[in-house]
C-alpha cells in the first residue's frame, strides 16, 4: 500500500508553494516556467506509466522516463536546447527538494539529477557602440510631449540598465531627483536595488513626474495609463529602426530593451567600473551572470592587441629551460 509520503502530488504542491515562493523567493516568471514544466511532465509520466496523475508516486518519475520526456520535448514539441535545459533544471530542482526532505528518496533524487544538460552554442551578447546608442537617443522629437517621454525612457534605460518590465512598473516615489539623483528599482525575486542617475537623466525625468503622487507611474502610455513592457519594447524597436536608416552598422540588428541593458553593462566595464559594482547595478544574483560582459571586453581587447604592429622589437635571448618533472608540473597547477 502506498503511503502519502510516496505520492508525488503533495510533494509538487509543497515544491511550488513552499520552496519556490516562500524559501527561494524566485521571480514570477521562473515560478510560471517551473509550473509549466510540471504541467507537461505529469500527464506524460501518467501515460507512460499507465497510472492516474493523482496516484503517481515519486519513483514513477524515473530517470528513464525523464530522459524519454526530454526527447519528447525536442522531437514532438520542437523545443530548442535552451528550453529543454530549462525544463530539466525545474525537474532537477524538484528532485533536490524531495531528496533533501525525504532520505528514502535520496537514491531516486541522485538518479534524476544525474541526467545531464545538453551543451548549447555560446550566446553572443548583443550590445551597441556609443555612436549607435547616441543615434537612437537622437530619434525622439523632444519638442513634443510624447517625444520627450520617449527620450526620457531611452535615456533611463541606458543609464540604469533596467529591464523593460522594471521601467514599465517604475513609480514616481522610487525616484530621488535631488543633488545626488538615484532610482530604486524592483527587480527579479522582488529585490530592490539602487542605481545612480546622471544629472541629464534626472533633469529629463523631472517634467514627467511634476505634480503627481508618489504611486503614479513614471512612464505612461498615450491614454495616461501605466505603460506596459510591450509598450517599452515597441518604443525601443521603433526608435532603433529609425536610427538604423542613418547608421549602417545598425542595419539588420535586432535591438530591444535588453540590448540597451547589455550596452549599459559593456560601457560601464569599458569605463573602468568593477564587475561587482556592475552586478549590483544590473541586479544580478550571481557575479557569474555579469562575468559574460568581462568576457566580451576581453575579446575586444584581444582583437585590438592582434592589430598592433610589433615587428622590429628586440627579441630576448633564448635560454634552454629544464623541463619540470610531472610532479612539479602538477604542483604548479
Amino acid at each position: 500500500m502506498m503511503h502519502d509520503h510516496d505520492l508525488l502530488g503533495p510533494w509538487v504542491r509543497r515544491f511550488l508553494l513552499e520552496h519556490l515562493v516562500a524559501e527561494r523567493n524566485l521571480s514570477h516568471n521562473t515560478q510560471v516556467s517551473y509550473r509549466d514544466t510540471l504541467t507537461l511532465l505529469l500527464p506524460f509520466i501518467s501515460r507512460e506509466a499507465k497510472v492516474p496523475v493523482d496516484r503517481l508516486s515519486v519513483k514513477d518519475v524515473s530517470a528513464v522516463l525523464v530522459r524519454v520526456f526530454m526527447d519528447y520535448l525536442e522531437r514532438n514539441r520542437g523545443c530548442r536546447t535552451v528550453t529543454r535545459n530549462q525544463r530539466l533544471a525545474a525537474i532537477h530542482s524538484l528532485a533536490r527538494f524531495i531528496g533533501m526532505r525525504s532520505p528514502e528518496h535520496l537514491d531516486w533524487c541522485a538518479q534524476v539529477r544525474s541526467i545531464p544538460f545538453k551543451k548549447t552554442t555560446k550566446t553572443v551578447v548583443g550590445y551597441l557602440d556609443r555612436h549607435e546608442i547616441d543615434a537612437i537617443l537622437r530619434v525622439p522629437d523632444c519638442h513634443t510631449e510624447l517625444g520627450m517621454r520617449d527620450y526620457a525612457l531611452l535615456l533611463f534605460l541606458y543609464n540604469s540598465g533596467a529591464r523593460a518590465n522594471e521601467a514599465a512598473s517604475l513609480q514616481i516615489g522610487n525616484l530621488g531627483l535631488g543633488t545626488s539623483a538615484s532610482v530604486r528599482i524592483l527587480g527579479k525575486g522582488n529585490k530592490w536595488r539602487i542605481c545612480p542617475l546622471w544629472p541629464t537623466t534626472a533633469a529629463t525625468l523631472r517634467p514627467l513626474v511634476a505634480s503627481s503622487n508618489s504611486e503614479a507611474p513614471v512612464f505612461r502610455g498615450r491614454t495616461g495609463d501605466r505603460m506596459t513592457r510591450f509598450g517599452v519594447h515597441r518604443i525601443v524597436a521603433a526608435c532603433a529602426a529609425k536610427a538604423a536608416d542613418q547608421v549602417d552598422s545598425m542595419r539588420g540588428k535586432r535591438i530591444s530593451p535588453h540590448t540597451i541593458r547589455h550596452t549599459t553593462a559593456v560601457h560601464l566595464l569599458r569605463a573602468g567600473v568593477d564587475i561587482n559594482t556592475i552586478r549590483a547595478w544590473l541586479g544580478h544574483v550571481s557575479v557569474d551572470t555579469t562575468n559574460v560582459y568581462a568576457e566580451v571586453d576581453l575579446e575586444m581587447k584581444a582583437r585590438a592587441l592582434a592589430c598592433l604592429d610589433v615587428t622590429g622589437l628586440p627579441r630576448p635571448r633564448s635560454a634552454r629551460a629544464s623541463k619540470p618533472s610531472i610532479m612539479e608540473f602538477l604542483q604548479r597547477l
